[in-house]
């Protein structure tokens, strides 16, 4: 039996669905509320907002894509489904950052793990960072309700091979590990979650929040980039867009128009601060852009004797938090282990090296694992993060310092990965360095990361987790928004998505921003629906 196409059956039905490319003419259009960006903030926003009664409009800079177009080809996927055609990366290069562009953003090619921000971020951000109303206590119904409406749960079927290795090896060293809650219904566990679900078994906004505001009336214009907030006084008064290529790269198509009472930037952690910077939004304290974080993430490589088969099954089902919070909330950064789904492309990509070199990694792929440590940046004075600053071409860029904060982080979490990869049965281990090579024993491992050199381009790093640039808080000196993500200079511009976080999250952010993004949202919809 075929998968049902959502999209294709709503749009039958009468849904509003405009591909800004058709435009041959400036238009013009209203709204109650118009929502930049259709990721977790802005998909999560429009079903709140539109089930409250309110007219909803949300702009998409990426295409429509749907389980009709989701074929598991990771070139075609990574061309059309991310920021840059995967090639985002911060201003010098030294991180590769995988972010989401296209309807439901990172939601729709992410690998699907759903943690609830931890205890210890929400305390920070109170304590630190002056945001009121989002402890643990408060944000725990908002995170169930989002976990009920997206289906989140701990995977119950058995790990694959990639992700028992943390198991395994975490069991023999009496090491903290856990199961990876997921937003998942049906999952036929085909382990292809980056390249868009074919199934629909992922619950990401393109088949759960965006169809059901749809339903109720909102309309969703894609392919078109929001260039310009048209500001007066204190307000926004429109939103200038423009159609953008065939090949995503430019907007230089037809012009229009959007009107509305509110507007929500939900454009994610990078561009929500380059259209802000791009309009000449109010800055006074300088906080637009600043401490911007990653998660910064590096790898090891494994070699064993069975099969392992990394790029079959749930990418991520595992995780480890023994080494995330054992230095307490400040202090030596602190990371998070898990895996990466093994598709040829992405491992290929990460592994380094070219020619003879790459080809046999390649040829060994199936009996290799690859653990990942997330960096937790941001809550030591060490860790500012960095900035987003505009290209000539008003492109926004982030700037991300590299340092022996970093550096530290990074060789620590090397060895927590090999120690956890040789316990579980490897028989080499490598650090993915420009240098990296095979150890055979711990000990061997040891001493080469030991001796390795710590430095930008050396060590290969990455990122699919972008927070902040419009972090949220109390005083207007220190923030960009309140805590209930309402900008502190303009009165009808709300910020509804990662960049909102004064902090990494120190857990894949997904769940952190449905849960708070619920709260706010339905705070905002009670404040409208009083001034209609």
């Amino acid at each position: 039996m075929p998968v049902p196409d959502l999209f294709l059956q709503g749009i039958d039905r009468g849904w509003h669905v405009l591909d800004a490319s058709d435009f041959d003419a400036e238009r013009t259009f209203e709204a109650d509320v118009i929502i930049i960006g259709t990721g977790a903030g802005g998909g999560t926003s429009a079903e709140i907002l539109a089930q409250a009664g309110l007219k909803v409009l949300l702009v998409e800079e990426g295409t429509l894509k749907t389980s009709s177009d989701f074929k598991n080809d990771e070139a075609k996927a990574f061309a059309e489904l991310y920021q840059e055609g995967a090639a985002r990366a911060t201003a010098d290069g030294g991180i590769g950052i995988l972010q989401g562009r296209t309807v439901g953003g990172t939601t729709t090619v992410n690998w699907t793990s759903s943690f609830r921000t931890p205890d210890q971020t929400l305390a920070h951000w109170a304590d630190v960072h002056g945001v009121t109303g989002l402890d643990s206590a408060s944000m725990a119904p908002w995170f169930a309700r989002m976990e009920e409406r997206l289906g989140v749960a701990p995977w119950a079927v058995p790990a694959n091979a990639n992700n028992d290795v943390i198991r395994a090896g975490c069991e023999s060293l009496g090491w903290h590990w856990k199961v990876i809650p997921r937003n998942v219904r049906g999952c036929w566990n085909l382990g292809y979650c980056g390249t868009g679900c074919p199934t629909n078994a992922k619950q990401s906004m393109l088949v759960t929040t965006i169809p059901a505001a749809l339903e109720k009336g909102a309309t969703l214009i894609h392919t078109a980039r929001a260039e310009k907030l048209v500001m007066e006084g204190d307000r926004v008064i429109g939103v200038q867009c423009r159609a953008m290529n065939d090949r995503l790269t430019l907007a230089d198509g037809q012009r229009f128009t959007l009107r509305g009472r509110h507007v929500v930037l939900a454009g994610g952690a990078i561009n929500s601060p380059g259209l802000l910077m791009r309009s000449g939004a109010p800055d006074p304290h300088g906080r637009l852009g600043k401490r911007t974080f990653l998660h910064p993430v590096n790898f090891n490589l494994a070699q064993y004797d069975n099969d392992i088969n990394g790029f079959y099954g749930a990418p991520q089902s595992i995780y480890s938090d023994h080494f995330q919070w054992n230095n307490g909330t400040t202090g030596p950064i602190g990371f998070k282990l898990e895996v990466p789904p093994m598709q040829p492309s992405l491992t290929s990509a990460l592994f380094g090296g070219h020619g003879q070199t790459n080809l046999e990694r390649n040829q060994k792929l199936a009996q290799s694992n690859i653990l990942i440590a997330l960096m937790r940046d941001g809550f030591d004075e060490r860790s500012q993060g960095g900035s987003v600053s505009l290209r000539d071409d008003g492109n926004p860029v982030l700037d991300y310092p590299l340092d022996d904060y970093i550096w530290d982080g990074a060789r620590r979490a090397w060895l927590a990965m090999g120690e956890i990869q040789f316990a579980a049965g490897a028989k080499a281990v490598m650090p993915v360095h420009s240098q990296g090579q095979s150890s055979r024993s711990w000990a061997e491992f040891q001493q080469q990361v030991a001796g390795l050199r710590y430095a930008i381009y050396d060590v290969r790093l990455a990122s699919a987790h972008v927070m902040g640039g419009c972090a949220m808080g109390e005083d207007p000196t220190q923030a960009v928004t309140d805590s209930m993500g309402r900008h502190h200079q303009i009165e009808n511009l709300s910020v509804f998505d990662g960049s909102l976080f004064p902090t990494s999250i120190g857990a894949n952010p997904q769940l952190s921003i449905y849960g708070l993004v619920s709260r706010l949202a339905s705070s905002l919809a009670t404040r409208l629906q009083g001034q209609a």
